[in-house]
């Protein structure tokens, strides 16, 4: 073939010039190992979500306007008592300063007793009266205590920035992508750094301090993140000593663990010289570049220690096993890298940050792994590896697995294959997308985030999760006047109020309702509103902008659905309600636009990820079906190597339905991950049985050799991957124990389906072709046997 006639013409010119290959890759080492010390976490609120989605481009283009989802919360709680003291207005005083003159605060939007735009209305004799909650005035006098407590009242501030049991108050502010000091972008870890010193200062005068919000996430998954660090040590050390126990010699596992590590050191050195940085949620991938290659070298490895045991020399012995296996392996990386480039369809900038990071360091494995292990291995002298104890061949295991490339035995191992694919399917069906439980997933429920997070839930009646649905008007000149306009808004919150999930609502309409009783000695019967737009103009005055329920000229006017939780079932359902109601009220005056608020974040990230679950599966198992196909030229060998990736996949789905692990943004890339790379296995497999079959032996037998050349290999590579990337079950950050034992149970699942799966759909496939092809020769022979007849005729 023409492909191996460019590598053996490759690998000549690689072997003769080996010491030239050898100092070009130390040098590049050197230069991208210095490049990756200039590399900085690189964090962003917008990367973390689908700016083209519907809903986001509400949520950019009213933003400015009612605010965003970029939100701090900031709680100061009495640890015993009330707020009303003089010490604890002091220090909520310095708290909401020290909060305005954060980095990148947008100041108009910080909200606290103390801000201005915090005020109370009353009814009077002489009709309505109002002020700042805390006066101009205030000095902390008893008799200032007391007033201040009847404005929270009156304000309806109660339980939205102060606690319903006035043990704590709330300082909110939101943050801007570019900080307006600067003018750079926000460095998010520098703001959760300042949110913890302003902790720790104000808990050290004896206050409880609760935060959360984006950029405090941010830091805390930074920190956890750290701890990473110390998973890639073990696994860096374990599959060391797992691998010098299979090979059995200590300068062969240093090599495999050394060019395993080297794709990581040139990935980390080429993301600042194209401008990337790595974020706090793609910190996993070079522990999924280390263990690729890790893979690739086993096989490399092992291919060279076969042939120095058959009697070659090292440099005979690497150039061999670099000709067998460029092709395969070649073949492996080149699917693996697709697995990640498909993620590029999901549109959110940092899974697709993740994508090009993760298949920049696959394309590298080809060089590091082909080229400078197969280098490196020439000066291993083949003598001490001979001489090297023995390692158990597993002949024993192979005779027994031989048999699943038997018709007989395939029917019964693809008949359970078919099983488990029906209860795994049922199964997957429970995925939910999105987040379960309390608190962010990406932390432990015990971790400090996710305390402040129920703390600030159990204390306050808004919660914390918002959905903000803007109601655009068209061609109507004082919308909040026109009493149709009015009505349908305020049938709208009263049937937000009574869908599940909804904990409260907060609109225009409701509010002028209660303005308009206060101008009737607040009667509750006149809580209604006015058809009579001078009345209803009287209701609305009262309402101000900074209230964030509608701009100046009252085009758009804003609805805060206040939710329980922010859970992936109860966004989804929330939504739809809005959407129904959207369809019934349809009119060319009104527009119901979602939306806005943390939790419209969160539902269009949910159906942004909904959306391309199937399609991104779909995908890979295409892409990685086209390159088999080119590769081995043969319809069975493409399905005998796809169709076990796509019952892995679904398993998967299963198994993240059986452990509560949501689908999401941080969840989504595994599937293609473990698919992307359980691929080699087939491969490297397939690739040694197809050679076998054409040097005329029996499927059974080509099977059994393949099994002798690369078995041990691919087990072995599967456990230690397995193992190393299991040890992630401890870490501090939820969202990488959860990756962990998914990814372990992949790279399990798919050794497990390419050594019994796949030989049994060779032996069905192969079997049904070969009947094919005879009965074409009979057809054949019989139309040659007429013509022959007819021509003695």
């Amino acid at each position: 073939m023409k492909a191996n006639r460019l590598v053996q013409a490759f690998g000549h010119v690689l072997f003769r010039q080996r010491k030239l290959f050898l100092a070009l890759f130390v040098l590049l080492t050197v230069l991208l190992g210095w490049s990756a010390s200039n590399l900085k976490v690189d964090a962003g609120f917008e990367k973390m979500i689908p700016l083209e989605h519907p809903y986001m481009k509400t949520f950019m283009d009213y933003r400015s306007t009612f605010g965003g989802a970029n939100r701090v919360l900031v709680v100061l709680r009495q640890k015993q008592g009330d707020i009303y003291t003089p010490e604890f207005f002091s220090a909520l005083k310095g708290l909401t300063d020290d909060v305005f003159f954060l980095p990148g605060v947008d100041r108009a939007t910080v909200t606290s007793l103390f801000t201005p735009n915090v005020r109370y209305i009353e009814v009077v004799e002489e009709g309505f009266a109002g002020g700042n909650v805390i006066p101009a005035d205030f000095a902390g006098t008893p008799e200032d205590l007391v007033q201040v407590r009847e404005n929270v009242l009156k304000s309806g501030r109660l339980g939205r920035l102060v606690a319903n049991d006035h043990s704590a108050a709330l300082i909110s502010a939101e943050l801007l992508e570019i900080d307006p000091t600067t003018g750079a972008r926000l460095d998010y870890l520098a703001v959760a750094d300042l949110l913890e010193e302003l902790r720790a200062r104000y808990e050290q005068a004896g206050f409880e301090v609760n935060i959360i919000g984006f950029a405090k996430a941010v830091g805390d998954i930074t920190d956890g993140a750290r701890g990473v660090l110390v998973f890639f040590a073990v696994t860096i050390v374990v599959t060391g000593l797992l691998l010098y126990a299979y090979v059995g010699s200590a300068r062969l596992a240093g090599l495999g663990v050394l060019c395993a590590l080297v794709p990581v050191v040139w990935q980390l050195g080429i993301l600042p010289l194209v401008g990337f940085g790595i974020d706090p949620m793609s910190i996993l991938v070079p522990f999924l570049i280390f263990s690729i290659g890790i893979s690739h070298a086993v096989q490399m490895v092992n291919a060279w220690k076969i042939e120095a045991e058959h009697g070659a020399d090292g440099l005979t012995a690497a150039n061999n096993a670099f000709l067998k296996l460029f092709l395969p392996g070649a073949t492996a990386l080149t699917t693996t890298a697709l697995g990640f480039l498909v993620i590029l369809f999901i549109d959110i900038a940092m899974v697709q940050e993740l994508a090009l990071t993760a298949a920049i360091g696959v394309a590298l494995i080809i060089v590091t792994n082909k080229m400078l292990l197969s280098v490196l291995l020439t000066w291993v002298p083949a003598e001490a590896v001979r001489s090297a104890r023995p390692r158990a061949s597993g002949e024993w295991l192979w005779q027994r697995l031989k048999h699943f490339a038997e018709p007989r035995r395939a029917v019964w191992v693809l008949a359970g294959a078919a099983l488990l694919l029906s209860v795994a399917a049922l199964q997957a069906r429970s995925v939910q997308t999105g987040d379960l439980g309390d608190g962010i997933p990406e932390l432990h429920d015990d971790s400090r985030y996710n305390r402040d997070t129920a703390a600030i839930v159990g204390s306050f009646s808004i919660g914390v999760d918002v959905l903000s649905v803007i109601a655009q008007t068209h061609g109507v000149d004082g919308a909040c006047t026109d009493f149709e306009i009015m009505d349908t808004l305020d049938r709208f919150e009263t049937q937000m109020r009574n869908t599940y999930g909804v904990q409260g609502v907060l609109s225009l309409p409701g509010m002028a309702k209660v303005v308009n009783a206060g101008w009737n000695e607040g009667n509750p019967r006149w809580r209604v509103l006015s058809r009579d737009p001078s009345v209803l103009a009287q209701s609305v005055t009262p309402i101000d902008t900074s209230t964030g329920l509608l701009n100046t000229d009252c085009s758009a006017m804003q609805i805060l659905i206040f939710t329980r939780d922010h859970e992936g079932r109860t966004i989804a359902h929330i939504v739809e309600e809005v959407k129904k109601f959207a369809d019934a009220n349809r009119s060319e005056r009104l527009d119901f636009l979602l939306a806005s608020g943390n939790v419209g974040v969160m539902a269009a990230t949910n159906e942004a990820v909904d959306a391309a679950e199937l399609k991104i599966l779909v995908l890979l198992l295409l892409s990685i079906g086209l390159v088999c196909y080119l590769e081995f030229r043969s319809h069975t060998a493409t399905l005998c190597i796809v169709l076990p990736l796509s019952l892995v996949a679904v398993t998967c789905n299963a198994l993240m339905a059986t452990l509560g692990i949501g689908l999401k943004v941080p969840t989504l890339p595994v599937i293609a991950l473990g698919v992307g790379i359980g691929v080699d296995y087939g491969i490297y497999l397939y690739e040694r049985m197809q050679h076998q079959l054409r040097r005329g032996g029996s499927l059974v037998n080509a099977y059994l050799e393949a099994l002798r050349q690369r078995g041990t290999a691919t087990l072995f590579t599967a456990v230690a991957m397995s193992i190393g990337v299991g040890s992630w079950a401890f870490s501090a950050l939820k969202f990488q124990a959860d990756m962990g034992v998914l990814l372990a149970f992949a790279f399990l699942a798919n050794m497990l389906a390419a050594v019994l799966l796949l030989p049994a759909l060779a032996s069905i496939l192969l079997v049904s072709q070969d009947r094919r092809r005879l009965a074409a020769m009979k057809r054949l022979d019989a139309r040659k046997f007429k013509r022959t007849i007819k021509t003695n005729v």
